[in-house]
């Protein structure tokens, strides 16, 4: 049915939906879409949500800098959808831009989701990709697609495991012969670990930064442990007590602090699920080791505490970022592969 339902068409497409970032496949011409999951909107009398005035890197350099009557939207939150219709109109725009001179067809689409989320959750993804376009509309877990991507073998019978550390959600997952055995998801991810930047920079330096400097700190200075040789970044914020601007370096030991906490949640649940796991697919995991994707595997440092708390080899995929895209993508050109893997 679904070799039927998914052959080969040229507007077939493969859609990381993420609360950060939205990639997006094409089958036979690969990546053709990767922009931040935001969308600028007017704002209408009462506060309600008007016209849509940009989508992805445009609608990101908004963030903070608009003016009363426009307002930047990331319509998804830990990994679903918290506003359905701005979710609808960031997909049809990406959609769009994706099949770009056959933007009149009705594409098949693949969307990646979190493991755990719930049938309700499930649902809604769907009808936002077919309210956007979509003609048919297939579901597959991010940890799946994300070891398809990584190139770990899923289909054989052998336990791998792929911690996936996104925007939203940490997924840990061991997969084996095309399914998951073993999985932990939690809401800390990449958005928690801004949080926690603003959070220290007010207490430590008594300023306020916004979400778009605390991922600027993230990734130039951020680390799981404090660094061998000392970094540092010079940012700009708000003095809490003169209420004027000022500014100020932020070293790879302050992150080390800040990220303490969520780096311990995330290593808790790996530790946690490698407890659960059954003794032949842990003996796997020895030799395969312990796979990180996502934007949270970039984090400096990380790689090494895993290794230092699971005394497991740790390997960073190779394009962590992509990995879930491009692992549906290879679903998508793959249909016994997507028949195996799809929910």
């Amino acid at each position: 049915m679904l070799e039927s339902a998914f052959g080969l068409f040229s507007c077939d497409l493969a859609i990381d939906l993420g609360t950060a970032n939205t990639l997006v496949y094409a089958t036979g011409r690969g990546l053709v879409v990767d922009e931040p999951s935001v969308v600028a909107m007017a704002k209408g009398p009462g506060g309600i949500l008007g016209k849509v005035l940009a989508v992805g890197v445009d609608a990101k350099r908004m963030v903070g800098r608009t003016p009363g009557n426009i307002i930047a939207v990331r319509p998804l939150k830990d990994g679903v959808i918290a506003d359905f219709e701005v979710t609808e109109a960031m997909l049809r725009h990406f959609m769009v831009q994706a099949m770009g001179r056959r933007s009149f067809a009705h594409p098949r689409v693949i969307v990646c989701i979190p493991y755990r989320i719930t049938e309700v959750e499930k649902r809604a993804v769907m009808e936002s990709a077919r309210s956007a376009g979509a003609r048919e509309v297939l579901l597959i877990p991010e940890p799946m697609a994300a070891a398809i991507g990584a190139g770990l073998p899923v289909s054989e019978p052998i336990g791998s495991m792929i911690v996936d550390i996104g925007g939203g959600t940490s997924e840990v997952a061991v997969i084996t012969l095309g399914g998951v055995a073993i999985t932990q998801s939690l809401r800390v991810a990449g958005d928690a670990m801004d949080e926690a930047i603003i959070a220290y920079v007010k207490r430590r330096y008594n300023c306020l930064i916004g979400e778009r400097t605390a991922e600027e700190i993230k990734l130039a200075v951020g680390c799981a442990a404090p660094p061998p040789q000392p970094i540092g970044i010079v940012v700009k914020g708000r003095d809490i007590s003169t209420g004027t601007p000022r500014q100020f370096e932020v070293t790879g030991e302050d992150t080390a602090e800040a990220l303490a906490d969520c780096v311990s949640q995330i290593v808790e649940a790996i530790r946690h699920t490698l407890e659960q796991t059954p003794p032949e697919l842990s003996a796997d995991i020895i030799d395969q080791g312990v796979v990180l994707a996502g934007g949270g595997a970039m984090l400096r440092h990380l790689d090494d505490v895993i290794r230092d708390v699971t005394g497991l080899p740790v390997v960073i995929a190779e394009d962590p970022l992509r990995c879930v895209v491009m692992g549906a993508g290879e679903c998508l050109e793959k249909p016994e592969l997507l028949k195996r893997v799809a929910l």
